[in-house]
């Protein structure tokens, strides 16, 4: 089988194309003309050099693949940069639609929970579960732009392509090269944070995650079919605690309450208006502050799909980053 990775740089694409790697797959990896040859050692791919948004040259790669594995998107959990993440994660998954329709090519769409209903901590969300259940998700621009994302795949199977969305949930694990969701540990590795975000997430491992992905290459199942992805519900006080434990750092007190999350909230915003959006703008604190709950059960039972416990998952993540970036 001959795939074809979107996002290798990633933490999801970077894996799934080590996964193919040793099962024997042939991979082709987008990659920027720039980038870090260290970030693929190991992996025996064929790289292919330019942009996601490059049409005619997506539509080439995707004649010769089987499959397309599309991984490749960008995160901003904030209400700036709304342009920029329609252009990569609305139109560049246009582009690999329109091509896996030309080719008859198969394609694994790498959607978010983000795109899904919120859960609750008595009753965790699944793909059934009502867009506007607990409030609904945050239309900030990374929600809006993978949501368009999405439509543009489900659009494309009702011409015809066969596709699966996959919904993973907070990955974490070796590989976060950037790093990316991987930040959020080597923030807390540096010192003590004393209050933690009030809402919660579901922690999974991205190798997990890759292994269910390339599964459903394989699967033969109806076009268009949405699985969740997702492992261990935690609040963001305990994950907080299991990573600074990690780091020899003391655990957070408490939970944001009220207040505090109406002063980081508004504190972000007036630093968006005089600099660039940071990290803890309001869109993100309301964010933080839902309960990210959610159950992967059809993917155990339809993708085989089979999360390893967290605090294994946390320890090579916490290894790795120790060893690559500090």
């Amino acid at each position: 089988m001959r795939v074809f990775v979107t996002g290798g740089t990633g933490l999801l694409g970077n894996a799934v194309l080590r996964e193919l790697d040793a099962a024997g797959h042939d991979s082709v990896a987008l990659v920027r003309s720039n980038c870090d040859s260290v970030v693929f050692e190991g992996i025996d791919t064929e790289f292919v050099s330019g942009d996601l948004l490059d049409r005619d040259l997506i539509t080439d790669v995707v004649q010769d693949c089987d499959a397309v594995i599309h991984a490749a998107g960008l995160i901003h959990l904030g209400w700036q940069r709304l342009q920029e993440s329609m252009r990569v994660n609305c139109e560049g998954t246009q582009i690999i639609v329109d091509a896996c329709l030309q080719h008859s090519s198969k394609l694994i769409h790498v959607g978010t929970v983000n795109t899904l209903a919120v859960g609750t901590r008595e009753k965790p969300a699944d793909e059934l579960t009502p867009c506007g259940n607990a409030g609904g998700q945050v239309p900030c621009s990374y929600v809006l732009s993978k949501k368009a994302g999405v439509e543009a795949v489900k659009k494309g199977v009702e011409q015809g392509l066969h596709a699966v969305i996959i919904a993973p949930g907070y990955m974490l694990g070796p590989w976060d090269w950037k790093p990316s969701s991987g930040r959020m540990m080597l923030a807390l590795s540096k010192g003590w944070k004393v209050i933690a975000p009030s809402g919660g997430c579901s922690v999974c491992d991205v190798r997990d995650v890759a292994a269910a992905t390339i599964r459903a290459v394989n699967k033969d199942m109806s076009s268009g079919r949405e699985f969740i992805l997702a492992g261990e519900n935690m609040t963001y006080k305990r994950l907080w605690a299991c990573m600074a434990q990690r780091f020899g750092q003391r655990a957070p007190l408490m939970s944001a309450g009220p207040l505090q999350r109406r002063f980081i909230a508004a504190m972000g915003d007036v630093i968006s208006r005089i600099y660039r959006e940071p990290d803890f703008n309001s869109a993100a604190v309301k964010m933080s502050s839902q309960y990210h709950w959610y159950d992967s059960s059809r993917a155990e039972q339809e993708l085989g799909y089979k999360p390893r416990h967290v605090q294994q998952t946390l320890d090579d993540a916490a290894a790795w980053l120790r060893e690559k970036h500090m």
